[in-house]
């Protein structure tokens, strides 16, 4: 029998199979579906009894008590709902930014825009489903809340606020910067073949870590949190930076360490704040994954008795790729080897020499606060089409940003020091696809696919 036939006759059996339901049916794709307000208007305790409709803002704040009300008819949905978000968009307003951004629940739907007051308020319903940190003017934010929207209907909100440095919301009126409730269905992604990666996370005077945490809490995947994971790696920055932001994700990070979580001796609130994951005093390790071999490297390469060849690191990495000799491997650690921002490296390249040895696919660096992606390259910084490694800078995890690139690299493909953001890669057997996700209200992004050697 010829090829072509065999294929015809194994393809006429699949169909076969398919029809007496001996083949899986397909999971339903994710697909989103966005909401405007039906209505939305906000009341005030220091007037129980005016409309404050006409005012086409959205405002929350406590001294006197301001509560935001929004509702939203969800039709056309098909598909059980996975997800759903509230998207609110800042105002140019003089006042931002606002230390607290409001709380939401849900909250009955029978209430008109044009003559509800603080004295006719709907009631609230169950427990809060989140809050927004700080704010700041011309900027979107987000709230998780899928427990709410349970499929088609009339579903209400009510914004509030505990601050008396009150938040300005634009209204429905605001076309442009309308609120807004997307709604996913479908069965949602697993996320075990997802990395999301971003480094340079949390500055506690800066709001990027709260909104790249939008990102995260939106995407499936495993948390490559790429080092300087606070300004200067305390206890208190850890319980109170990091931890409402990124550490919401702790049961599903894997963390990398910077030169600012040693900036405490010896990273120790670091190490603790993650326990056995980090492994005490090194900080370097390895995990598979989807079929990928994943290094995690420590470049305070003082901290661990270096990171040149020889080195108890460097002999480590070749031990532990010698032992796992997979088709398709990754690394990520803090410094880059190479950059246009101007803060290579060049303590790693023993590091990248045993990983392009080994025949490793992809680096991921944070250290410089910008994006930054390269062509695959050997340890030397020649295009190497074949066997080279492909690097990633993703500073972008919410410390403030560099916008310039003073020393314009060979083989950089694309940069970006503008935009908060995570990089999200997806591993497949034998390949992989990148993509990287901005913060809302953000335009760059840049993606693409590649194969493993």
């Amino acid at each position: 029998m010829s090829r072509r036939a065999l294929h015809s006759v194994l393809a006429a059996l699949a169909l076969v199979a398919g029809l007496l339901g001996g083949a899986p049916p397909a999971a339903a794709a994710t697909t989103t579906v966005t909401f405007l307000p039906s209505q939305d208007t906000y009341v005030s305790s220091s007037s129980p009894n005016t409309n404050f409709n006409s005012t086409n803002s959205l405002v929350v704040g406590a001294a006197p008590t301001r509560i935001s009300y929004l509702q939203f008819t969800v039709t056309r949905l098909t598909d059980p709902v996975s997800s759903a978000r509230l998207r609110l968009h800042v105002q140019n307003t003089p006042n931002a930014p606002s230390p607290a951004g409001g709380t939401a629940q849900q909250a009955g739907t029978d209430w008109s825009e044009r003559t509800l007051t603080y004295a006719t308020r709907p009631p609230s319903i169950g427990g809060p489903f989140g809050s927004i940190g700080t704010v700041r003017s011309n900027t979107w934010y987000e709230l998780d809340v899928t427990a709410a929207v349970t499929g088609n209907g009339l579903i209400a909100f009510a914004l509030s606020s505990t601050n008396p440095d009150g938040a300005f919301y634009d209204s429905r009126e605001s076309t442009t910067f309308a609120p807004q409730l997307i709604v996913g269905t479908g069965t949602p992604p697993t996320g075990n073949n997802v990395l999301l990666n971003g480094g340079d996370i949390s500055a506690c005077s800066t709001t990027g870590a709260a909104q790249t945490a939008q990102i995260v809490a939106r995407e499936p995947g495993t948390v490559m949190a790429g080092g300087d994971l606070t300004d200067s790696g305390t206890a208190d920055q850890l319980a109170n930076c990091y931890d409402p932001t990124w550490g919401q994700f702790k049961d599903r990070t894997k963390p990398i360490l910077g030169n600012h979580d040693y900036l405490t001796a010896n990273a120790k609130p670091t190490f603790d704040y993650f326990g056995p994951v980090l492994p005490p005093g090194k900080g370097y390790y390895s995990f598979d994954q989807a079929g990928w071999h994943i290094v995690v490297l420590n470049t305070n390469c003082s901290k661990v008795g270096g990171c040149q060849a020889g080195s108890a690191q460097e002999r480590w990495l070749r031990a532990d790729l010698a032992a796992h000799p997979t088709r398709c491997t990754l690394a990520q650690y803090h410094h880059p080897l190479f950059s246009s921002g101007g803060r290579e490296s060049s303590n790693v390249r023993p590091l990248f020499q045993a990983l392009y040895d080994a025949g490793a696919e992809i680096v991921i660096n944070g250290h410089n606060h910008q994006y930054e992606r390269f062509a695959p390259q050997d340890p030397s910084g020649v295009a190497d089409p074949a066997r080279g490694i492909r690097e990633f800078v993703v500073g972008t995890g919410g410390r403030s940003l560099q916008s310039s690139f003073p020393e314009p690299a060979a083989n950089s493909e694309v940069k970006n020091g503008r935009t908060f953001g995570v990089l999200k890669l997806t591993l497949s057997p034998g390949s992989y696809t990148w993509q990287f996700l901005p913060v809302v209200g953000a335009t760059f992004t840049d993606s693409g696919t590649g194969t493993c050697h």
